[in-house]
């Protein structure tokens, strides 16, 4: 592409997507942190339940005051379920489960290792992949290793090793609905479903959490709590969506896939900042690596 026709491109973005892009950064790169202390007055997975709650609620305010929320379509319903069961309920219960034990800023680069998983699960469908996607992968998933500091890693601790396994299922479990959403033909849209995925969230969530932490809790007194509710479940999220999915519209694919790569950037800068998290080289290093592992896998799918 010349660099005319770059230039024409750029200037037909209006500036309102690039602001959305770097508003869905920022809300879903703070929400690392927040969730580390909005552990701190509740469960894992009951948070996360709470979450899912308001979130759901906030999503059926929002699309009711849009005179958009109605009943989905029956051909949307199977990908309503697989997004509010994998990329929901199992992402924000894992992710709990990991930030629990895990560094919040670290937490959201082993989170976000989605776009690697995406290629081997590509080739098990059947799809084709590049030469550079699996260089990406590779790279990753080095810099995965590179992150959690071997030497150092307590290897006897149940709850770290656990914790770096919860963070990495979580970005799985996100691959499986991206898999499921990528092939199929919407009748509806992404936003107009958002209230009803957060629905299947919450009723699948508060199932685990009596099930799986029978004795967890939520400490309404505590304004931790409310924090993570209110940030975390009625305002990032949510809006988060909102942004990620108008800005998916407004620009190519490429350029907000590349673009969100600054999400785990924010959490790890925000975590730092709000919390203290100690810089370290395998931090910068393996961080590095992830992030270069994962933009070779999305600029590898493009060309």
């Amino acid at each position: 592409m010349s660099t005319a026709r770059v230039a024409r491109a750029r200037a037909s973005v209006p500036r309102a997507a690039w602001l959305q892009l770097a508003a869905a950064i920022v809300l879903f790169g703070l929400t690392w942190p927040v969730m580390k202390i909005g552990l701190m007055a509740g469960t894992p997975i009951w948070l996360a339940a709470g979450r899912a709650t308001m979130s759901a609620l906030t999503a059926s305010i929002l699309l009711t005051l849009l005179g958009r929320l109605k009943w989905p379509p029956r051909e949307d319903w199977p990908v309503i379920l697989s997004v509010g069961t994998l990329q929901l309920s199992s992402f924000f219960a894992l992710a709990n489960l990991g930030v629990q034990s895990v560094p919040p800023g670290r937490s959201g680069v082993l989170a976000y290792t989605t776009m690697l998983w995406m290629v081997p699960l590509s080739l098990l469908v059947g799809e084709k992949v590049g030469w550079r996607s699996a260089a990406g992968v590779v790279l990753g998933f080095a810099g995965v290793v590179v992150l959690a500091d071997p030497d150092r890693f307590d290897w006897h601790d149940r709850r770290i090793v656990m914790g770096h396994v919860y963070l990495l299922l979580a970005g799985f479990t996100w691959a499986l609905a991206i898999l499921h959403t990528r092939h199929h033909r919407w009748r509806g849209t992404p936003l107009d479903a958002l209230p009803w995925q957060m629905s299947v969230a919450t009723v699948l969530l508060w199932l685990l959490a009596l099930v799986a932490e029978p004795a967890g809790y939520l400490d309404f007194g505590k304004w931790q709590l409310w924090l993570a509710l209110l940030y975390i479940g009625a305002f990032a999220g949510p809006a988060g969506t909102w942004a990620a999915v108008s800005v998916t519209r407004a620009l190519p694919p490429i350029t907000t896939a590349l673009g969100m790569l600054g999400v785990p950037l924010v959490g790890i800068v925000s975590s730092i900042v709000l919390l203290g998290e100690p810089v370290t080289l395998a931090l910068v290093l393996g961080t590095t690596m992830v992030i270069a592992g994962i933009a070779i896998v999305i600029v590898g799918k493009d060309s």
